[in-house]
Formats: C-alpha cells, sequence, structure tokens
C-alpha cells in the first residue's frame, strides 16, 4: 500500500501531513501527486470528498519551497468557484506548509481591496482567488501574472455551472505559456473537455471513479408526497421535512439542507427556527461575514441544521455531517452527487434524502439515469393524523377567503345591476317607452290590410303623449289649459298650434 512517504514529497511537507493525523494517501492523491511533482499537466476526474485539494497542494509546497517571490508577481495561482471552497484551499495551505516558508493572499468577494492590495505588493507564492476577483484587480493594475509558474482549476464543472468559463479562458491567456496546469473536476462536460484539451500540454488523466458517482456508504432514499393544494405545496413541503428530521431523532447530530434557489434557502431557515429548530442560512447573497460565522458554528457543532445553496454543495471539508436533505431535487443531476456528498466523507456512513413533489420526476429520472441505479422509495413520515392538509389549513394566510367575498360582491352588485334593468323595464312600459320588439310586434299587428287599425293606434299615441305630460309635472294637457277644442282639429293635433289659436281666440 503506497504511503505519503513514497511519492518524493519535501520532508517538512511530510512532517506537517503526519501532525495532521494522515498516513496513506487517497487514490485520487496516490495517482495525481507523482505526475505533478514531475511537473506534468494533471486531469484529475473524481468525485467530491475524495481529497482532491490535497492533491495539488501538497505537490505545489514542495516545489515552490526553494524560490522567491516578487511584488505584484504571484508564483502560482489556484481558481475556486466559491469563497468558502477558496477559503478552505488557503486553510489546507496553512496545514501543509506551517514548516515551510511560503507566503499567500486570498482573494475572494466581501473583503477590503485594500487589505488584500498590501499582500499583493508584498510578494505571494500562492495566490488563491475567485475568478471575479482576480480580474478586478488585474484591471486595477494590482496584479501580474507573467510570474505564474504554477495555476489549478479547481472544481471546474463548477465553474461551468456558474458561467466562469470565459473569465477561465482569459486568465489563461494572461499566465505564461509554460506554466504547468493542474485541472480538477468532478464530471468531464464537452465544454470541460474543450478547454483542457486547448489549455493542457498532454496531461496525466487521472480518474479514480467514475463520472458522478455517489459513495457506497451513504443510504439514500426519496420521500414522494403530494400536496392537498397547488397553493399550499411549499408549506406542506416544510412540514414533511420536519417530520423526515424528527424520523431521524438523534441520530441526526448535524444536517444539509439543500434548495434550488436562495429565496427557498432563507423561507426554509426561518420556517425551522419557527418550529424550534436549530438552523441558519448560508446563500451567496448574504455577505462574507455572515457567511463565514455560519460555516464556522456549523463545523464546530454549534450549529446543528445548515440550509444552503448549491453555494455549499462542493468542496466544502466538513467531515462528520450525518444526513443530507435535499429539499428540491436539483434541476441538474451531477449537482446531486455533489451534494449528498457532503455525507459519509472519509469512509463514515451518511444519509441522504430527497423530497420529490408533483412536478420532480424529470429531475429524479436524471438523477437516476446518472447514478445508474433507483432511489428507493420512502413512506411519508407523516402520521396518519397529521396530514399535511391540516396544517395547511391552519397555517393558510387570512386572505384565503377573499376570492370568495370578492365573488359575492360581484354577484350582489351583478344582481344589482339586473334589478336596475328590471325596475328600467318597468318604469319604461309605464310611462309608454315600449321596448324595440314590443313596438315591433305591436306595428306587425297594425299593418293589415283594413284602416280601420289606424286610429287605434293614433288614440294610443295621443293616450302616451298625455301621459308623458302628465307624470313630467307641467300641470295637465292641452284640454286643461285652453278649455276647450279648436274646432276642425282631431285629437291628434299638436300642442304648439293650439296654444297659438288660443293665443288669437285670448286676443
Amino acid at each position: 500500500m503506497t504511503k505519503f512517504s513514497d511519492l518524493s514529497l519535501n520532508p517538512k511537507v511530510l512532517k506537517a501531513i503526519d501532525e495532521a493525523g494522515y498516513e496513506t494517501p487517497t487514490p485520487i492523491q496516490a495517482g495525481a501527486i507523482p505526475p505533478a511533482l514531475e511537473g506534468r499537466d494533471v486531469l484529475g476526474i473524481a468525485q467530491t470528498g475524495t481529497g482532491k485539494t490535497a492533491s495539488f497542494t501538497l505537490p505545489m509546497i514542495t516545489m515552490l519551497a526553494r524560490g522567491r517571490a516578487r511584488a505584484r508577481m504571484p508564483r502560482s495561482l489556484v481558481l475556486c468557484p466559491t469563497r468558502e471552497l477558496a477559503a478552505q484551499v488557503a486553510e489546507n495551505f496553512d496545514t501543509y506548509a506551517k514548516h515551510v516558508k511560503l507566503t499567500k493572499a486570498l482573494l475572494i468577494g466581501g473583503v477590503s481591496f485594500k487589505e488584500q492590495d498590501i499582500l499583493i505588493d508584498k510578494g505571494v507564492d500562492v495566490l488563491i482567488a475567485t475568478p471575479g476577483r482576480l480580474l478586478d484587480h488585474f484591471e486595477r493594475g494590482k496584479l501580474l501574472l507573467t510570474g505564474v509558474q504554477i495555476m489549478v482549476v479547481d472544481e471546474a464543472d463548477r465553474m461551468l455551472d456558474m458561467g466562469f468559463i470565459p473569465d477561465i479562458e482569459r486568465i489563461f491567456s494572461l499566465t505564461p505559456f509554460t506554466r504547468q496546469t493542474l485541472f480538477f473536476s468532478a464530471t468531464m462536460a464537452s465544454e470541460i473537455e474543450r478547454i483542457t484539451n486547448t489549455f493542457l500540454s498532454n496531461p496525466a488523466r487521472v480518474e479514480v471513479a467514475r463520472q458522478a458517482t455517489a459513495s457506497e456508504t451513504i443510504e439514500q432514499g426519496a420521500v414522494v408526497f403530494k400536496p392537498s393544494r397547488r397553493d399550499r405545496e411549499a408549506s406542506e413541503k416544510r412540514k414533511v421535512l420536519r417530520a423526515i428530521i424528527d424520523a431521524e431523532g438523534e441520530a441526526c447530530t448535524n444536517a444539509i439542507i439543500f434548495c434550488n434557489r436562495k429565496v427557498d434557502v432563507d423561507i426554509v431557515a426561518k420556517s425551522l427556527k419557527k418550529y424550534g429548530y436549530d438552523a441558519a442560512a448560508i446563500h451567496g447573497d448574504l455577505d462574507q461575514s455572515q457567511r463565514t460565522r455560519t460555516l464556522d458554528g456549523f463545523r464546530a457543532g454549534d450549529l446543528r441544521l445548515l440550509v444552503a445553496s448549491d453555494v455549499a454543495a462542493r468542496g466544502l471539508d466538513i467531515p462528520a455531517v450525518s444526513h443530507v436533505f435535499n429539499f428540491d431535487v436539483p434541476s441538474h443531476a451531477e449537482d446531486y452527487v455533489h451534494r449528498i456528498g457532503r455525507t459519509g466523507r472519509a469512509g463514515r456512513d451518511g444519509k441522504a434524502f430527497t423530497i420529490v413533489g408533483p412536478r420532480d420526476d424529470k429531475y429524479l429520472d436524471a438523477v437516476e439515469k446518472l447514478l445508474r441505479k433507483e432511489i428507493p422509495r420512502l413512506e411519508n413520515p407523516l402520521k396518519t393524523g397529521d396530514k399535511p392538509a391540516a396544517s395547511a389549513s391552519q397555517d393558510a394566510p387570512a386572505d384565503d377567503k377573499k376570492p370568495s367575498r370578492s365573488r359575492s360582491r360581484r354577484s350582489s352588485k351583478s344582481d344589482q345591476s339586473d334589478g336596475e334593468k328590471t325596475e328600467a323595464r318597468t318604469e319604461a312600459t309605464e310611462s309608454g317607452d315600449t321596448p324595440k320588439a314590443e313596438r315591433a310586434e305591436r306595428t306587425d299587428r297594425t299593418e293589415q290590410p283594413e284602416r280601420r287599425a289606424e286610429p287605434a293606434k293614433t288614440e294610443r299615441k295621443s293616450d302616451r303623449g298625455s301621459d308623458k305630460r302628465k307624470s313630467s309635472g307641467r300641470g295637465g294637457g292641452r284640454d286643461e289649459r285652453s278649455g276647450n277644442k279648436v274646432v276642425g282639429m282631431g285629437d291628434h293635433m299638436p300642442e304648439f298650434i293650439a296654444l297659438s289659436f288660443d293665443e288669437r281666440r285670448a286676443g
């Protein structure tokens, strides 16, 4: 069996390894360290939690032990996709280089530029950075990459997911062509393969496990649930999560709960706190100081439940995580492997539970296709008398009944308008303003060959006119004003003619 002492590492590095309690390298370490010490490019492919960080930190420290850094010109560069992973790599350098005089700088967001500029100006042997902050320093003229001898790209597939590939290509173009490149990834997407073919020269390919496989020490399970109503799905899903945690009991010493969206991370964390669980959130929108405090508390055992986005799924070395809960099925199947890889590390046993909603079937199928095995379906731990629907009805917002009240108001308005229309028709009938259909029917009846129907229609018109005048309150009709009728004029005579005759007669 290969030991670290067989890998031609610097004696001071071996001493630090021994003090850290390690004796036997992992397969990726045993395969990557020898060609790296020879100065060859290395392409390492291994699942998360297999010790990839030490695979490049140990040979880098050995090779950089001789030499001296110049101002603003780092001798080596390590690129990481997230702040947490970059900070963890820096901790590994501190652990393994404590007997070697090497300087380092950590360039990540959320930290003052001024403090980082001071370190760079002094000159550093190892520069650990996220792509965005590194390019910020370069564009401000505070950093030169022409002195880089060794360049490391860690978690390259995560770089691809986060959209860092254009930045990576630009950084490669800023470093010397003669550099040594160590490239590590858990999976090999087509874009990653294109970059390795472009920027790596005859690399030693080290693949210690099938791409994107889960550790055999992790017990996996999927809990399928159906919400009582679509608008209650989120609250019922959170209740299922609490039921799973309660079912595990004391066996769940600590756990990471993964959500697909940052907003859900905050909601789930607040919900767990509300129900008395020791939980905190971590995602990319939080301040770096807050993220660091949360992670330190989780590592120290002061925090039991860490609710996280995928920013915490890669590279975080928290060895004693007992459980992983996927509140959401990841939309990318590879992320499932990285998530559950936070438990069952270093040969320990671990458990991973995934809550599968009504629209997650295609994502779960993709995960099972990647794993090449079916994830066991588990029974919903909610008790029979504790159905999600009851909780949802209790937790439902008070305005759930608003739509019914709105409908009743609309109905009352509709009924009122119908009533007003009925009253209008009644008034129109009483006042003689008959509807068109009724007038048409009356016209059909009156338009007969016999002329004797005409007087009757005329009489009706006269009556209607009389009714209008009476209802208008003008004090009566023509007869009341003149006292008698004008000879030679029928009852159908217009009123203005009668008035004119009356005035002449009065004169």
